[in-house]
This record gives structure tokens, sequence and C-alpha cells, in this order.
């Protein structure tokens, strides 16, 4: 989480939807911004977000009336991805209904936020041919608003984890903001080993000793902004590779199985270990301060849920510089 000192977004008001562990909260506070509502049905997320904000986000958003929702400036939706029911005729709101995309889009219809900003995987972008970006795209104008949007990686803004999310930034027509631009890559200078903890006691149990580990011969001597594999337990499937600490982390991923499951392993003093769940924390952007889930397992998985603070941070001031009619470069 990078420190903003310009609060581009003050006085702004926001709503948290779809809001996981609060990753667009903490990004939107930070440039000064308020949140007044919150939605997240999973019961273990509601708790971390509750011990962290002092507010019970409320459950399932398809039973929410968008009319009780508080009046907002920006709407903030890292919406699951979910198949389009549709036959390339791109009908906007129409095609969007039945899906979690809809609940976004009458909460839209109804409040009118100056600003959308949204988040999904990097695939939503190719899914169904496209068709359902399109769909997405066709809806939020349809409902007076401009569309932009890009897939960033993790690893352009600061945070060595591979991580590529397409971000969707939207204007309502009648504020006449053009030309938003997404935030320029800056230089990666930290890597895995400068995101790890030192306390070996609470890090312990995460080591493996296995007979059928297989580190190659090459010297961990050279840093990289990709991953850099150093060797397999097993047969080397997925959740069985072992990484340098001195390149970027995998994608930090909330299912999946093998030794190293939902995080990748890494070379630590010699040892191949899987990450502690603070470690996947900090490869979000949350700061130790957070209060992660007591059960590892709902840890791990949040975080591999979660988006990256730090992108956010970068795209909110984007958008708060063009908000405020100053430089958007």
């Amino acid at each position: 989480m990078i420190n903003i000192e310009n609060k581009y977004l003050q006085g702004y008001t926001f709503i948290d939807l779809f809001a996981g562990l609060g990753g667009f909260r903490l990004a939107l506070n930070s440039l000064g911004a308020k949140c007044v509502y919150s939605n997240e049905w999973d019961k273990f997320a509601q708790e971390v977000y509750n011990d962290n904000f002092g507010e019970l986000p409320d459950g399932d958003i398809t039973k929410v009336d968008e009319n009780r929702i508080p009046e907002h400036d920006i709407l903030c939706a890292g919406f699951p991805c979910q198949a389009f029911s549709i036959s390339g005729k791109q009908r906007g709101f129409e095609d969007s209904r039945g899906t979690l995309f809809f609940d976004v889009a009458r909460i839209v219809k109804c409040k009118k936020p100056k600003v959308v900003f949204m988040e999904n995987v990097k695939n939503f972008a190719s899914h169904d041919n496209g068709k359902t970006l399109q769909v997405v795209k066709s809806t939020m104008e349809e409902l007076g608003y401009s569309f932009y949007y890009k897939v960033l990686n993790a690893t352009d803004y600061g945070i060595p984890q591979k991580r590529e999310r397409i971000y969707m930034v939207c204007f309502r027509n009648d504020l006449k903001l053009s030309n938003f631009s997404f935030p320029k890559p800056i230089k990666l200078v930290k890597h895995v080993e400068d995101f790890l903890l030192l306390d070996e006691k609470v890090l312990s149990n995460l080591y493996v000793d296995r007979p059928d580990i297989l580190i190659s011969n090459k010297k961990d001597n050279v840093y990289s902004n990709k991953a850099i594999r150093l060797g397999i337990v097993n047969k080397g499937g997925q959740g069985e590779r072992i990484y340098s600490t001195k390149g970027i982390a995998i994608t930090l991923s909330a299912n999946g199985g093998g030794i190293f499951a939902k995080t990748g392993g890494y070379m630590v003093n010699g040892k191949p270990r899987k990450l502690h769940q603070r470690e996947c924390a900090r490869l979000m952007g949350f700061p130790d301060t957070y209060i992660m889930s007591k059960n590892k397992n709902q840890a791990y998985k949040q975080f591999g849920n979660s988006v990256v603070i730090d992108v956010l941070q970068y795209i909110g001031l984007q958008i708060g510089k063009l908000i405020l009619g100053g430089s958007n470069a």
C-alpha cells in the first residue's frame, strides 16, 4: 500500500460492492474518500471486514433494494465473472439480467454515481470471444457513462506478484470528463524477499522436507521482474513448483492443490516453503495492521480472491486528478 499525500478524492463518497476484504475501501480511503455502504455475502469475509472497519457488510446483493442504498459519488465493485446468457445480440442492460453485474447496473441506474470503478479477472476481457465485456460496455453506455478498460499487472505497480486483472472505469456523461488514462507502469524495485516475515517461529510449519524435492543447480543470485523457478516437488504440477525470492511471486490463488497450494513454494534460507498468510497479505498491498482471519485456510482463500491495493490506489489517483481537472499524466 503506497503512502498518498494528495487526497484527490477528499469529500467524495463511495460504496463497496462485492467488498471481500475491503481492498477498494483501503485504496479509496487513502485518497480521502469515505465509504457509506458495503456489501459482501461471504460470512467469513464479512467477519474480517467488520474486524477491520467496524462495519458488517450487507448480505446477498440480489436481495438488496437499490433505493435504500445511500447516495454516493463512486461505485466500486470487484464483481464475480459469470457467463452472460447471450447469443451475440449485445443488448446491453437486457443482456446483463440474471448475472451479478446486473445488480451493479441496477444500482447505477437508480443512484447515478459520478464514477463506476470495477475489477475482474484478466480473462474477463476475452470471455465468450469478448461478448461479455461488450455487454458490460454497452450496458454502461446505455446508462449514460463513458467506458474505459485495461488489463494491468501488479508487477508494473510496485508489487512483485504476477497478477493480471482487468480494470474498468466509467464516468457519467454529464460530467464531461474525457481522455482518462490508466496509470503508467513504474519500475519494480522490490522482490519477494522484501515481503517475507523474519520470525522463524511462525514459519517453521511452512517448510517442506521431502525426498522427491528436485532443485536445479543454477545459482540463485540474479534479480528478475519475472518468477524464477528453481525446482519442483513430486511431478511439478500446479502447487508443486519452487521459486526464488529474488524474482516475483506467482499469482496467489483462492483454490488449487499441491503441497504449496495457493501460494507456490519459495526457497528461503536454503529450504523450500509456502508463503505465510501475512506474506500473502503484503503481496496484495495490505498493511501489517490489517486484521486477518484466524482461520488460516480462509485467510489464504480471501487473499487469493482479493484485489491489489496499490494498483487500485494508482488508478484512484488518475480518477481523482481527472475529476479535479488536474493533470492526467
